[in-house]
């Protein structure tokens, strides 16, 4: 069956699209990328999102014309991707403007802008969406949802396998190995802490709004990480959390970034852009090494999403994650900005198979779920 995933994360920056063709049994299927394209949201359109998703009050219109607006780019980019309209299904993530994972006294809840019958009606062609509501209803942070696709595409190797994606925010996959005693256990996954958010906001920051990231990590490189402040951040509470966990723009968003400046000039009076921006790199290495080392240690880090663009980050990666090799995911055939887009496709073919989609391991959820609901177009 051939179906279109499409994703935009955490960073806002726009939709990745991939097509895909799946065979065989759910559990284990044999797939095949057809296409995919990357289609950058508007810049006005990318700056309201952020904005929606860090709290600022929008009256009832705006949210309207905001959804309608993430739906219209959803439509462009799956066209980018699929113009001969050879999809029979579709599943589309929407665009996360808020996420709250639960806690003991409440259940948690998160809102993906989309409107699915709209979107479904342009295409024409079914799409399956609203993938976390399942997995929240049943007590789960209803995400980190690619793990259990990580472990369905990619499967295991000679030892713990990870595979971490660079977006908005770093999150881990980790695969048991293929034999040995530990083969049975279960699949583990959690969101780590920030990678691109608080880079995106202190670079438009720094720059008066010239850039929207640092190419490269180009800017950071040429700074000083204040290592002392960065093992300090690690202590957060957030960052000491057992998983199961999930979390985005709401706790490392603009607020927080200005928290992190105000701590950076306490220890380092005057320092400079090049410094935060250095030691803003340093703590998502930082934070990820940080999880990895709490075990099982993989013998891999397969690594994804935009972040792998950064040259500095990587290196602080590899620097930091001695003793596990650190390289692209694309080596075994899946780009930085296929993975998830492939992995909603997947999530999409399981809805229609009947097939649960989610990871309790990962979740935390009272049990797994088919996610999903499904919009038909009127044709």
């Amino acid at each position: 069956m051939k179906v279109l995933g499409l994703m935009s994360g955490t960073s806002a920056d726009g939709v990745d699209a991939v097509l895909a063709d799946f065979r065989g049994s759910a559990a284990h299927p044999r797939w095949r990328i057809l296409s995919s394209a990357a289609t950058p949201y508007p810049v006005e359109l990318r700056q309201r999102l952020i904005r929606a998703g860090q709290g600022e009050p929008l009256p009832a219109a705006a949210w309207l014309e905001l959804a309608e607006a993430v739906s219209d780019a959803q439509a462009e980019a799956a066209r980018r991707c699929d113009p001969e309209g050879q999809a029979q299904l579709i599943g589309c993530h929407g665009q996360t403007v808020w996420h709250r994972p639960p806690t003991a006294e409440r259940q948690g809840a998160s809102w993906q802008l989309l409107l699915a019958p709209r979107l479904a009606q342009r295409l024409s062609c079914p799409v399956v969406h609203d993938f976390r509501a399942a997995d929240l209803a049943l007590g789960g942070q209803g995400a980190p949802l690619v793990p259990a696709t990580d472990a369905a595409l990619l499967g295991s190797t000679g030892g713990w396998r990870a595979l971490l994606n660079l977006g908005g925010i770093a999150n881990l996959t980790l695969l048991p190995p293929a034999a040995g005693p530990e083969r049975l256990a279960a699949v583990r996954g959690w969101d780590c802490g920030p990678a691109n958010t608080l880079l995106d906001l202190a670079c438009q920051r720094f720059s008066g709004g010239q850039k929207g990231f640092d190419a490269g990590g180009a800017w950071a490189a040429t700074g000083q990480v204040q290592q002392e402040l960065v093992e300090h951040w690690l202590s957060e509470a957030y960052f000491q959390q057992a998983p199961p966990k999930s979390t985005g723009r709401e706790l490392f968003g603009g607020d927080d970034l200005e928290r992190r400046l105000r701590d950076l000039e306490e220890v380092a009076p005057g320092h400079s852009p090049a410094d935060a921006l250095a030691s803003l790199t340093a703590l998502t290495a930082a934070c990820v090494a940080q999880d990895l080392r709490r075990g099982p240690l993989p013998v891999e880090l397969l690594v994804a999403g935009g972040g792998t663009r950064n040259t500095t980050l990587m290196g602080e990666l590899r620097r930091r994650c001695r003793g596990v090799r650190v390289r692209p995911l694309a080596e075994l055939g899946i780009a930085d900005d296929q993975r998830e887009a492939l992995a909603f496709a997947l999530l999409a073919w399981w809805h229609q198979r009947r097939h649960r989609g989610s990871l309790p391991s990962v979740t935390g959820a009272r049990q797994a779920a088919v996610l999903g609901l499904r919009a038909d177009p009127t044709l």
